[in-house]
């Protein structure tokens, strides 16, 4: 049993975590509820008695233990997780590297610009087929294939992409499936024709700009030292504009060069991006740019002052969206997903231009980390073991954690990456997702 309770935004608010209810109430009810499960009604009146009166007192207990009855409060915790997650081993979604290249040196680049600690090269027509044959024979009974064009730098193999577009096309027919694509560019090599062909096939479109002109030139520059923004903004206007009502974001990246990163979601606005997203640096603490806990309040700050300004714009604009701001309050997906996460290393994988199968497109290059191949299957059933039991009820921290049902213990490569170990949280990132959970319900309490 548990609770949750912040003031963010002007209201008060308390999440009842086993049940994921929250619930926007007066001062008096946020000041009691702690001890309402500890304390006796005389103890409390007498304990709040000058500065409320004994009536209003006496109230607001009786509203507390309403909602403790209705299951609304202080509601016992289930696990939702059977022992065996994905008996079936359904493999559901893929992030294929189409090419493991690129043609921007961004300095944070965890591919390291594209080649994953190995060869530069792009994945050829049969390796390309033969995946997505993998993946139909892998996908059970589940319709829906997420398939996400990746690198890399994908639109240095467009070729490839749009021949893989049509034989998934040709081939879910055949097998009752539907290819969900998705394609993810820093937009360097956009042309019209490239544009049109994307905004027909692919169900989402991911677009890299890390913000203002002056941050996304320092950490995304081109291979010969120069920015990228004046070259990539105006085709991504294009494309938008021409996408229609098609789902797509702008994704940036923050680092601690720009720890103001709502100016950046400004920019994006003032720009026309209404879909947008901004995600942490995760790289060694080392590194210059890296994100410490030396830099964590000022982001906390900053992600209320981000909350502040994106419900100013939401007024003129409901339209305007951040990913991390957008929040199921009726804890939709369903309780086993919000147990186990993205679940990369059993429903997601990532493939390689060779055919090697890593958990996710971060594992790529760590070979301690390949599952198997597309050609022979996943051969390392102990990881897929490890990644499969690792969720919410095994990770270290995550079963007391009020936010566990949200953040679904978070990514299992920045735990990696962060503590050497998927089961150990990246602390500094879960104090982020706290505060932007806390952000994103204060969102929707003022837009009720």
């Amino acid at each position: 049993m548990g609770i949750h309770k912040f003031y963010l935004n002007d209201k008060y608010i308390i999440l009842d975590i086993a049940s994921g209810s929250v619930h926007v109430v007066d001062k008096i009810i946020y000041d009691l509820v702690d001890d309402f499960e500890n304390m006796t009604k005389s103890e409390i009146i007498e304990k709040y008695k000058k500065e409320y009166e004994e009536e209003l007192i006496a109230e607001a207990l009786d509203e507390i233990k309403i909602l403790k009855e209705e299951g609304l409060l202080f509601s016992e915790d289930q696990t939702f997780l059977k022992e065996h997650y994905n008996e079936a081993n359904i493999i559901k979604a893929a992030c294929l590297h189409v090419a493991h290249d690129c043609n921007l040196s961004c300095n944070y680049c965890f591919a390291s610009q594209g080649n994953f600690k190995g060869q530069r090269e792009l994945m050829n027509e049969e390796v390309g087929k033969r995946a997505l044959d993998f993946l139909i024979e892998n996908s059970g009974n589940r319709r829906n294939i997420e398939l996400d064009f990746f690198g890399g730098e994908p639109l240095m193999n467009f070729d490839l992409v749009k021949k893989l577009v049509a034989y998934g096309r040709k081939i879910e027919k055949e097998h009752n499936k539907h290819f969900r694509f998705t394609i993810t560019t820093n937009g360097v090599l956009l042309s019209d024709d490239k544009i049109d062909f994307i905004n027909e096939n692919m169900d989402n479109v991911v677009l890299s700009l890390d913000g203002r002109k002056d941050i996304n030139d320092c950490m995304r520059p081109t291979v010969n030292g120069k920015g990228s923004y004046d070259i990539i903004v105006p085709k991504f206007k294009k494309l938008v504009e021409k996408r229609g009502d098609k789902d797509y974001y702008i994704r940036g990246t923050f680092t601690n060069s720009n720890l103001d990163f709502s100016e950046d979601l400004k920019t994006f606005y003032e720009e026309g991006f209404e879909k947008t997203s901004i995600e942490p640096v995760v790289t060694d603490e080392k590194e210059p740019y890296a994100i410490r806990e030396e830099h964590l309040e000022k982001i906390l700050q900053e992600y209320e002052k981000l909350s502040k300004d994106y419900m100013k714009i939401r007024k003129v604009d409901k339209d305007f969206l951040f990913f991390h701001f957008m929040i199921d309050l009726n804890q939709g997906p369903c309780a086993v997903k919000r147990s186990v996460g993205c679940g990369a290393g059993s429903e997601y994988v990532a493939i390689t231009p060779e055919g090697d199968v890593y958990p996710c497109h971060q594992f790529v290059g760590e070979e301690e980390f390949k599952l198997g191949d597309i050609f022979n299957g996943i051969k390392n059933t102990e990881l897929r073991d490890e990644f499969k039991s690792t969720n919410i009820y095994t990770k270290k921290s995550c079963p007391t954690c009020w936010a566990r049902y949200y953040c679904s213990g978070g990514c299992h490569a920045n735990a990696f990456y962060s503590n050497g170990n998927i089961k150990e949280p990246f602390e500094i990132g879960c104090k982020m997702e706290k505060k932007r959970i806390e952000c994103a319900i204060s969102i929707v309490a003022n837009e009720m």
